[in-house]
């Protein structure tokens, strides 16, 4: 298959196939890693819900008003976030490089936009940002995670001009914003057509977009479509995230905003997919 071929959009039972997954190097490891994921998932909902029927109330009635309450929740959850990454080391699961964590973590009022390789991405950029809005599928706010989402993050089954006040109003406080262009996990071959939202936020609340790649070894086991007991066949997962050159919105603000969300759409993607070659050959 040619790299174009790879390299453009093609259908599922290409885009997700494991056929060119290498052998398992050691299967007594695979097995653990199988099982520690299994138990860092229970362990993740449990978290959920203590955060939810616990600590939120405990700090509704210490912490007012409701925007100061929302800032150390989405802290704690931060916090939290980062205990759970740092669990998955101790374990053996997966290995961080981050060299922009201080970075990182003094954004503010930014359109923040990643890949989506993994089910944990969310988790490890919350981790990184300690006042981090997210916009997330209206269908986790019926999970085990509802109680946390409905309170702190803006689901996408909103109205657009709803959901837009309240990225407004979130953004206006400093916090920044969450947002996977690809609206759902990148595939194994090639990547989703990115989708305008994110851009469209930024022209429409005046805030520019921080692109961030998420990189590293392959996330099988993590990605849509895999196996729910599935592992990394190379051993445990590494993951390197990057904070990639600003798209600042003033250069796009005196153009049509239908074409300027379209230029900013494909800015995102080319910066992040410029970003995906250049590292990734240079960590082969």
């Amino acid at each position: 298959m040619t790299d174009n071929e790879k390299t453009n959009i093609g259908p599922d039972s290409y885009r997700y196939d494991h056929s060119d997954l290498p052998k398992v190097k050691n299967r007594l490891f695979y097995i653990y890693g199988s099982l520690a994921k299994l138990f860092l998932y229970l362990f993740f909902g449990t978290g959920s819900i203590v955060l939810a029927i616990i600590v939120f109330p405990v700090l509704k009635i210490c912490v007012h008003p409701k925007r100061n309450f929302q800032k150390a929740a989405r802290c704690v959850v931060s916090h939290t976030f980062r205990f759970f990454m740092g669990m998955m080391h101790v374990m053996g699961v997966a290995a961080f490089d981050i060299p922009d964590r201080r970075e990182f973590r003094n954004l503010k009022s930014k359109i923040i936009v990643a890949n989506h390789p993994s089910m944990i991405d969310v988790v490890c950029l919350i981790s990184l940002v300690p006042n981090a809005d997210c916009i997330v599928r209206g269908s986790l706010a019926k999970s085990v995670y509802a109680g946390v989402i409905r309170q702190l993050y803006i689901v996408n089954s909103l109205g657009y001009e709803e959901m837009i006040d309240l990225c407004r109003k979130s953004l206006a406080t400093g916090t920044n914003l969450i947002i996977f262009p690809e609206g759902t996990r990148t595939p194994r071959h090639g990547t989703n057509q990115y989708k305008k939202g994110a851009a469209r936020i930024a022209i429409d609340t005046h805030c520019d977009v921080q692109p961030v790649y998420i990189g590293g070894t392959d996330k099988y086991g993590l990605g849509k479509y895999d196996s729910f007991f599935s592992y990394s066949r190379q051993g445990r997962y590494h993951y390197n995230i990057f904070r990639l050159p600003e798209i600042r919105i003033a250069d796009y603000e005196q153009i049509e905003p239908q074409i300027a969300a379209k230029r900013i759409t494909d800015k995102m993607h080319e910066v992040i997919a410029e970003a995906a070659k250049s590292i990734d050959n240079r960590e082969v």
